[in-house]
């Protein structure tokens, strides 16, 4: 990193492109890789010296496991249930951050204590009465029993309260509140204006998180109403499994969310640099 120049910009000297170049192609090289494999065949890849160039096999590979696994209704699935669990989990977990964060009352660091002790016990043990709870409702094998458990994390919540404790100062909420505004008027006006930048991150983590969620909706759905997770099970089937075709199913399923972060990335490191400007 060389000095700053007269108006104070930092800039990077060749050191600096090199560790970036590197972190850079070690990040994309999986997918690029996922590529390569998913327009050859087994015997291809198996070779001495396997292919490191994808062909254009990899779109006839792509209608094939269109055709061995309902990865279409699997994407609408899953654009569904990550599209819900997102925006609950960042409306419900800012309501819980700002309470905890903001507002006093009775018991606030006992319950918020309790809160995060949740995120010491494993999703794995509470799967047998989460599903028994599901099958009584009447929910079993329909999205909502995906939905419905993932609306709001304690990892949301304490990452909301951490936030707005710090980014919205208690004078401006205290002069909201001698100009007659309510909890919600002042949530709405004040917090959520605020806290933009972290719902941003929040919202991304969520989504990312509940699409690439494999655990609970196998074993809450069925093969005929999957998610697109759940969906590629359909491709690892028979004796030798096609990994061309698996890796097809793969990236054709990794495209949406390469989607978003291509159309929604600059928005939210802009939102983040935004408030940490103001910060």
């Amino acid at each position: 990193m060389k000095g700053s120049s007269a108006g104070g910009v930092l800039k990077a000297g060749w050191v600096t492109y090199v560790f970036v170049a590197v972190i850079t192609a070690a990040s994309v090289f999986p997918l690029y890789y996922t590529i390569v494999m998913a327009s050859h065949t087994n015997a291809e890849m198996a070779a001495t010296r396997p292919p490191i160039l994808p062909t254009t096999s990899l779109f006839g590979n792509v209608r094939k496991a269109l055709q061995l696994a309902p990865l279409n209704k699997g994407l609408i699935n899953s654009l569904v249930v990550s599209g819900a669990i997102t925006l609950g989990t960042v409306a419900l977990c800012t309501l819980a951050g700002f309470a905890f964060a903001k507002l006093r009352f009775r018991g606030a660091n006992i319950l918020l204590g309790i809160c995060i002790a949740t995120m010491m016990v494993p999703l794995q043990m509470g799967v047998i009465p989460l599903y028994m709870l599901m099958a009584r409702l009447g929910l079993a094998g329909h999205l909502t029993a995906v939905v419905l458990p993932s609306l709001c994390t304690a990892f949301g919540v304490f990452f909301m309260r951490q936030y707005i404790a710090g980014a919205v100062p208690d004078e401006l909420i205290e002069a909201a509140y001698i100009d007659g505004a309510g909890p919600l008027r002042v949530l709405w006006s004040v917090v959520v204006p605020a806290a933009r930048p972290a719902m941003a991150v929040l919202a991304m983590l969520t989504f990312l998180t509940a699409w690439n969620d494999f655990f609970w909706p196998i074993i809450v759905l069925s093969t005929q109403n999957p998610t697109v997770q759940v969906s590629f099970q359909s491709l690892a089937t028979g004796y030798a499994p096609q990994q061309s075709i698996i890796m097809a199913g793969t990236l054709y399923g990794t495209v949406p969310v390469l989607v978003v972060f291509a159309l929604l990335g600059r928005q939210i490191v802009g939102g983040i640099m935004q408030g940490a400007i103001k910060g």
